[in-house]
């Protein structure tokens, strides 16, 4: 009788470093590798004014070796979409020409708002495209749109007249982002989380062929960084839509979603406010709909050094 296969824990310590390396090489998402401090940014919802006093905030107390997330939703609801894009790339340069900082410090998620947009401009293609594009005018998009010179009731009227004339319609709002340099090269870049792996360190090479072993270092706290929501019985590469639209279940995780010791978000649907526990953190503090933007430091452990509000 053949005796059941009952791994080892180097069994699954070896399948987790596989699982965390194919995470590193998925270009969908930000890997942070090891900073000093992460600087998360909260929903932003156009309000430019207060993304200005935030950037002006934080900007004396950046250091080489920190790390910038924006967690989606730059648009939507607030009335300057445009302003807000140039902040930000406004922001970024200015980031970039200090010593010691690289492209990949500052990662920038897909919101549900962006996730509307891309859907927008594929509107076309929708089996209801009326339907579909009222419920995003009511849910942040009119607002986007009028930022940008498009008139909504135009794209309400093209859905009654057929597809050319919706192909028509979103072809303007394509060449209408185009107008504002570096907005479209934006938008298509944009990442569906971020975070922290837990550190890897090389030990001996042991047998022939140099084979290295490798082991897992406890001393940071790997982090994860959503836009509004997780499903913690799906693997990260599989959330999909979660991400955008699985926000009202978030205050039901109350363990840490493995391999990662802390989630943060940072756009609440429900508009419970900030809220930070020992395994999740909300930053939403409203902006967009009368409360503060809000941005934390994180340290290498996953603790709140800062927390700023504008």
């Amino acid at each position: 009788m053949e005796s059941a296969f009952c791994p080892s824990p180097f069994y699954y310590w070896f399948a987790s470093i596989v699982s965390v390396c194919d995470l590193v090489k998925d270009q969908r998402f930000a890997a942070l590798g090891n900073p000093r401090r992460i600087w998360a940014i909260s929903a932003i919802h156009a309000e430019a004014d207060r993304l200005v006093a935030l950037h002006d905030s934080i900007y004396p107390q950046l250091e080489a070796g920190d790390r910038i997330v924006y967690l989606g939703n730059y648009f939507g609801h607030g009335t300057e979409a445009t302003r807000t894009i140039d902040e930000i790339l406004t922001f970024r340069r200015n980031v970039l020409a200090m010593p010691g900082w690289m492209p990949s410090d500052i990662a920038y998620l897909r919101g549900g708002q962006e996730e509307m947009w891309e859907k927008l401009v594929q509107l076309q293609f929708a089996p209801n495209p009326r339907e579909v594009l009222e419920w995003m005018l009511d849910h942040g998009l009119s607002a986007t749109l009028e930022s940008y010179g498009m008139n909504p009731t135009h794209g309400l009227v093209s859905t009654r007249e057929g597809a050319m004339s919706i192909t028509r319609w979103t072809a303007g709002v394509r060449a209408a982002i185009r107008r504002h340099r570096g907005h479209d090269m934006f938008i298509t870049h944009l990442r569906r989380a971020a975070f922290t792996p837990p550190q890897v360190m090389e030990l001996a090479a042991t047998g022939t062929g140099g084979a290295y072993a490798r082991a897992m270092d406890d001393s940071a706290a790997p982090m994860l960084f959503v836009h509004a929501g997780l499903n913690p019985n799906r693997p990260l590469q599989d959330q999909g839509d979660a991400l955008w639209w699985g926000g009202r279940s978030f205050d039901a995780i109350h363990t840490p979603y493995d391999p990662f010791e802390k989630v943060i978000r940072g756009f609440d649907p429900n508009q419970g406010g900030l809220h930070i526990n020992g395994v999740t953190a909300t930053l939403d503090g409203g902006c967009g709909f009368g409360g503060p933007l809000v941005c934390a430091g994180f340290d290498r452990y996953g603790e709140v050094f800062s927390l700023i509000e504008s």
